[in-house]
């Protein structure tokens, strides 16, 4: 399979998906937007993955790419192309289908547990993932769902953190995908953000939760795997 991703920041790549994608002998090329790289085809992949970012949606003064990135992620879905979108991503994904993107009332940065709705009990990509389970976060925008999309999870934080639209096409505001490493490199490039706040842990408390960074892998190997055979 060819996987295409698209990255925002340079210190914000596939981390754990690279590993899967690896192991399963798929070809990965990328579009580097801060580099302002060009896009490819549609016909040139397959699955295509955007990754988060520091900008917000609807910043198109100050990253005028978004606007050619939104009409590629448009074709691809058109396409009928596996599409995921992890944090940004999502909101990107979201905006092209017609929803509202917005600030959240509260940021979610560090391990917040995620719960599953009986929608995703019923998805053939989220039914064997567990009902609840802690993830990474790094986000203050948020979206609304889609029409025609359905929702699929919750945080405490934050009411919408999951969709899926036209079966091909998922959104999570959450991060399954984090190591050890990219967790770092958020923290080192955006401590600015770590403040006072109802869901915002400190650098110490999120590197300390090693057992969850490392369940991290089986989470997104899991979804991953569900999302190559549709």
């Amino acid at each position: 399979m060819r996987i295409h991703y698209l990255q925002h920041i340079p210190f914000e790549d596939l981390a754990n998906i690279e590993k899967w994608a690896n192991n399963k002998g798929h070809s990965i090329s990328r579009t580097q937007l801060f580099a302002n790289e060009g896009f490819i085809s549609t016909s040139e992949f397959d699955w295509l993955i955007i990754l988060g970012g520091l900008m917000s949606t609807y910043e198109e003064d100050k990253y005028p790419w978004l606007k050619e990135e939104k009409i590629f992620i448009e074709q691809a879905i058109k396409s009928n192309k596996k599409v995921l979108g992890i944090c940004l991503g999502a909101q990107l994904i979201a905006d092209v289908l017609g929803a509202r993107v917005y600030k959240n009332t509260d940021k979610e940065i560090g391990w917040h547990p995620v719960v599953m709705n009986q929608n995703a009990k019923d998805s053939p990509v989220f039914k064997t993932l567990p009902k609840e389970f802690n993830t990474f976060h790094w986000h203050g925008d948020t979206f609304e769902i889609p029409d025609g999309a359905t929702h699929l999870a919750s945080s405490e934080g934050c009411r919408n953190q999951a969709f899926n639209y036209n079966n091909k096409v998922i959104g999570l505001q959450f991060h399954v995908e984090v190591t050890e490493q990219s967790v770092k490199k958020l923290i080192d490039n955006c401590r600015d953000e770590i403040t006072e706040g109802n869901y915002i842990q400190s650098s110490e408390e999120m590197l300390a939760e090693k057992e969850l960074i490392m369940m991290q892998d089986d989470l997104c190997t899991n979804l991953l795997n569900k999302i190559e055979v549709l």
